[in-house]
């Protein structure tokens, strides 16, 4: 996943860690952050490895460490299962911004666009050819997880800290990662209403588009379109 980014103890440490330990801290965080929630089915091992750029094997041992800590359910021949948090905390995670929830979703959003946008048009200008073509095997993967919402969590989450981190500024990276997180449990009901994820990788691909150009104006016109629509849906699934 790049392969960590912003997860329990990965500052000043992450390289003397195993990549299986970043893939399950990785996935643990996304339990606890609750992108990933009780009943939650994980891809295959061989789409989290195409995602995640690692290896079947090291996704299966990463998996085993999250059962071990009860997080996961592993049953032969069926998918593995969320569960829940388990029994430790995620007492390491820390917070740039502290915790937004006593913020209105309109302050966060304002914020978010404020500097998300400023992030592309960093990365219009500073993203590698390795990068853009990290991008764009996301969305070709994408593509093919259109009635696969946990799936497609997983690698929309892996899109946009591949584009965050192409900006090159390691604070403006935490901080709109953030904001990524807030709202999470509304945008995954918004993904289940019919046509949503296709819209977000249609969104996805005119971004890449963007970027390939260059240009920081044509690269933030396409964020500005996909964070308007992220807004929109989430909004509606907060009056619902």
């Amino acid at each position: 996943m790049e392969l960590i980014d912003r997860i329990p103890g990965e500052h000043g440490r992450v390289s003397k860690r195993t990549v299986k330990d970043q893939i399950s801290d990785k996935l643990a965080y996304m339990i606890h952050s609750g992108l990933l929630r009780a009943g939650d089915e994980l891809p295959s091992e061989r789409h989290l490895a195409t995602t995640l750029e690692v290896s079947r094997e090291t996704v299966r041992a990463a998996i085993g460490v999250l059962h071990a800590r009860r997080m996961v359910d592993v049953s032969q021949g069926a998918r593995t299962r969320v569960l829940g948090p388990g029994l430790l905390s995620m007492h390491e995670s820390v917070s740039t911004l502290g915790n937004l929830k006593d913020r209105s979703f309109e302050e966060v959003t304002e914020a978010r666009a404020a500097v998300e946008l400023q992030v592309i048009w960093l990365a219009a200008q500073r993203i590698t050819d390795n990068e853009l073509a990290r991008l764009s095997l996301l969305v070709a993967d994408q593509e093919l997880m259109l009635k696969d919402p946990v799936g497609f969590q997983i690698s929309d989450r892996e899109f946009h800290t591949t584009l965050y981190k192409s900006c090159g500024n390691g604070l403006l990276v935490d901080v709109v990662s953030d904001f990524y997180d807030y709202a999470l449990e509304y945008r995954r009901r918004a993904l289940q209403r019919p046509g949503a994820i296709r819209h977000s990788v249609q969104d996805h691909r005119a971004i890449v588009e963007a970027l390939k150009t260059r240009k920081p104006d044509v690269a933030v016109a396409a964020m500005r379109a996909h964070l308007d629509q992220v807004q929109k849906t989430t909004m509606k699934e907060m009056a619902n």
